[in-house]
């Protein structure tokens, strides 16, 4: 009776810890091959790793390594750490990722990074399907401080980088945002002689400045806008470049990939590149052009450049100001684009005048499939203007 009792009392401990603890324990292995097959999918690329240790819901991967497909040598990403890992219908979700900080040497380059993140990893559980299911997706990627040195002179730098994503509550699209903020570079260490003393006629000695993207993405029908793409520097301008289109689907990047690796599998270089032209010209038939707009903010560098222009003609800058005004529309004379001419040539005296901002854009009525784009460009370039509904004005 008495070891009846304690065999009962033992049966109900094992079967207490069995139902307190995981149901199962993690697959290292079969986690590590799922986000290689979705990096596969999306860029062309695969992760490995020299072992993978399972600890609980965290999980180590050692000496692990991001290959490309393009024949170029892997990348060693040393140890990353996965934790708060659960499985989540045949895939995965992850807390935060996080990897070494980088210090690589080459000859005399010595590049390194810091503080290198991510959080709210979704492993998909098949990459091979066309939605934001089969996507590897992240809430927020973070590295911190990154540097180059040459010859151990601070050459470039970047104190912080933030890409954040959401998905929408329907799940049919992702918007991005991107931060590059206290980007600097020391121009003085550029070799060429000529390109460095060019820099020093136009007072960029350094550059200190910020890149920033925002934009999103729907995979099933391919909507892809960019809605900021701009690079802003201290004392230059800020150059941002906005714009959308259609066709950019799951699928044509799966096929862009394809390409891609079979170009690189091809031993004939030639033939492979001829091969892949062909494919692209396929693929870019599957895009829709919607819009797009450059767009330049003066911070100075106008005047600079027009100085130094000038200057290498033998005249001032306010002369090489008035010799582009006039050369402006003759240039544009020989295109037959009376409209686009006029409208460049008001833009440009505009500028010119008083530098401040420049804009070209692009915005159709109805979107334009890209193989009419470059059958107009090809064959009846005149029409170009009209059927992209091109528009240039400044300071505006």
């Amino acid at each position: 009776m008495q070891y009846s009792t304690r065999a009962r009392l033992l049966l109900a401990g094992v079967v207490l810890s069995t139902l307190a603890g995981p149901a199962f324990a993690l697959d290292g292995n079969d986690l590590v091959a799922k986000i290689s097959n979705a990096i596969s999918v999306q860029s062309s690329g695969s992760l490995s790793a020299e072992s993978v240790a399972v600890n609980g819901s965290d999980v180590t991967l050692t000496n692990a390594r991001f290959t490309a497909t393009s024949g170029q040598p892997s990348f060693p990403l040393g140890t990353i750490r996965l934790e708060g890992v659960e499985e989540n219908n045949g895939g995965y979700t992850i807390e935060t990722a996080s990897f070494d900080n980088v210090d690589i040497t080459q000859d005399k380059t010595t590049f390194t990074a810091s503080d290198i993140s991510m959080s709210g990893l979704v492993v998909p559980s098949d990459p091979t399907a066309n939605s934001l299911d089969a996507v590897l997706l992240y809430d927020e990627a973070h590295i911190g401080k990154m540097a180059a040195t040459i010859d151990g002179k601070p050459a470039f730098s970047v104190d912080e980088t933030n890409l954040t994503t959401e998905v929408a509550d329907d799940n049919s699209s992702i918007g991005f945002d991107l931060q590059a903020n206290g980007i600097k570079s020391d121009l003085s260490l550029i070799e060429d002689a000529k390109a460095r003393e060019a820099l020093q006629q136009l007072g960029i000695a350094s550059l200190d400045g910020k890149v920033t993207m925002q934009g999103s993405w729907a995979p099933e029908d391919g909507a892809l806008d960019v809605d900021e793409y701009a690079l802003d520097f201290a004392d230059i301008g800020r150059l941002n470049l906005t714009f959308s289109i259609s066709g950019y689907t799951l699928d044509f990047i799966k096929s862009a990939n394809e390409t891609a690796k079979a170009m690189e599998a091809n031993p004939n270089k030639e033939e492979a590149q001829q091969a892949a032209s062909l494919a692209m010209l396929g693929l870019m038939q599957r895009l829709t052009f919607n819009s797009a707009e450059i767009r330049f903010e003066d911070a100075g560098i106008t005047k600079r450049a027009l100085d130094y222009a000038g200057k290498s003609q033998g005249t001032t800058g306010e002369q090489m100001a008035q010799m582009l005004k006039g050369m402006a529309p003759m240039m544009l004379a020989q295109y037959n684009l009376p409209e686009l001419q006029n409208m460049v040539s008001a833009a440009v005296n505009t500028y010119l005048d008083n530098p401040g901002s420049f804009t070209i854009s692009a915005e159709p009525e109805n979107g334009v499939p890209f193989p009419m784009v470059m059958g107009a460009a090809m064959g009846a370039p005149d029409t170009l203007p009209k059927v992209l509904g091109i528009e240039v004005t400044a300071n505006d």
